[in-house]
């Protein structure tokens, strides 16, 4: 009976192993570090715009010292910094990313909040940003 047992035990821990990234076990800091592509936001609540969005389309990517480069679908190139802050809300743990880019060339700075940012798998993560009653989730992919 304990080796029926212990076997199923090695057998349930091989098998997550073998499925679960190890990403999963990286601070955000670390799993972030690379190129993003928007590929979608999702609007929650009623009213609302998200053309008023500064991060709507293109790419950008998260460098190790905390600088980005932003490269949205106009051509434009953003350089800047990010940075992910973790807090409380009523015992559950919530991290924020703050982007901020600037085209030197056309004198344009973008900013934004992300309020919850969350990690769906290594190259999916999405960050939300609420305005009163609408609310905005944008999907990050690799």
């Amino acid at each position: 009976m304990k080796n029926i047992y212990f076997a199923t035990v090695l057998i349930s821990l091989a098998s997550l192993q073998l499925h679960c990234s190890k990403d999963v076990f990286k601070r955000y800091e670390k799993r972030i570090l690379g190129t993003w592509r928007i590929v979608d936001i999702n609007k929650v609540g009623i009213g609302g715009n998200s053309s008023y969005l500064p991060f709507r389309d293109g790419t950008i990517t998260f460098n190790e010292d905390r600088s980005l480069v932003y490269r949205p679908l106009s051509g434009e190139i953003y350089d800047g910094h990010w940075d992910i802050d973790k807090d409380w809300e009523d015992e559950n743990e919530r991290r924020t990313l703050l982007i901020t880019a600037v085209d030197f060339a056309g004198q344009h700075v973008l900013t934004e909040e992300y309020e919850q940012m969350n990690f769906r798998s290594t190259d999916h993560f999405v960050g939300r940003i609420t305005n009163g009653f609408e609310a905005y989730v944008t999907h990050f992919r690799r």
